[in-house]
């Protein structure tokens, strides 16, 4: 087999690992966004021939990457499928607990930003697409041509923050339809007032467009809610998050389960009350080495908490 391409930086790498305390483990260990296999490689060299990792990825350029680098670990099960569904298929495992620990390290990665083919680029031109999962009908064109006004606001709004929203869609509306990256790109620019900043005009829908498309956000929040369940005490729950929406959800949903969920003026607890603890209250960030080598490391925040 080939060298598989794939280019990846793996933000944080040894932080990650550090939060699992995994050395000699002899565990489960589930990676929930496998990518270019960085972290989970880290991983694999510490726990014990025992310990297990399990993997999931949708993208069929990481995990082609990611089995030819890891193929020498026995321990590792990769999963073609979404990590939403984690419940699902550690039941048809046989796995009823995560018993040593899970990482999200979350977004799109350095390929699939810089694909030529997967539409995530403003500054390449390709099929508006934006899918993690190639097998996924729904995709970035589907948002930009069929999407009310409204519903374009409204998303690129929430998932990009994004202060033009409502100019931005109505020149969608009006030029209709639009098929390529740099179409959209170059409307964005068009239609939007000429201001000083550090950032693309187009970044902030394209972020938008690409978490609407694999409907992240939502995804994470279940998903993080459904780990915490599905953990064993004292296994690590570690969030990697790079924008603000990812870790507003990780710090409001960790916190949230540090505590008693139910209503302040219930006489009886319901939930369950106390589920994790928070390792670290304020989120630990890139190195200034890291951050030489790798300057886009500077958006990373990683949470860590513990099941109880």
């Amino acid at each position: 087999m080939n060298t598989p391409e794939f280019t990846h930086y793996t933000v944080l790498k040894k932080e990650v690992a550090d939060s699992l305390n995994c050395i000699d483990s002899d565990k489960i260990f589930v990676d929930c966004t496998l990518g270019g296999g960085g972290h989970s490689e880290e991983i694999l060299k510490r726990i014990s021939k025992k310990g297990r990792l399990i993997a999931f990825d949708v993208d069929d350029d990481a995990i082609e990457y990611a089995s030819w680098r890891l193929k020498d670990y026995k321990n590792l099960t990769i999963i073609k499928g979404s990590y939403k569904d984690i419940d699902i298929h550690l039941k048809n495992l046989g796995i009823e607990k995560i018993t040593g620990g899970t990482i999200f390290d979350l977004g799109a990665s350095y390929h699939q930003l810089t694909s030529q083919n997967r539409g995530f680029s403003f500054l390449k031109d390709a099929p508006l697409d934006m899918r993690f999962n190639q097998e996924q009908d729904f995709c970035a064109w589907d948002i930009v041509n069929k999407y009310s006004k409204d519903d374009l606001t409204a998303i690129f709004s929430k998932y990009g923050e994004e202060r033009f929203s409502k100019r931005i869609a109505q020149a969608i509306i009006n030029k209709r339809p639009i098929n390529t990256t740099l179409e959209l790109s170059n409307l964005i620019v068009e239609s939007t007032p000429k201001i000083k900043s550090k950032i693309h005009p187009a970044t902030r829908v394209f972020q938008a467009l690409r978490i609407e498309v694999n409907h992240e956000l939502l995804n994470f929040e279940n998903t993080l809610k459904k780990v915490i369940n599905l953990s064993e005490i004292n296994a690590i729950i570690s969030v990697l998050s790079f924008h603000s929406l990812e870790d507003r959800i990780a710090k409001n949903t960790l916190k949230a389960y540090a505590s008693c969920r139910c209503d302040k003026y219930a006489l009886v607890c319901s939930c369950g009350g106390k589920m994790i603890e928070l390792i670290n209250k304020k989120p630990i960030t890139a190195s200034a080495e890291e951050l030489k080598i790798n300057p886009p490391s500077r958006s990373a925040k990683l949470r860590i908490a513990k099941r109880i």
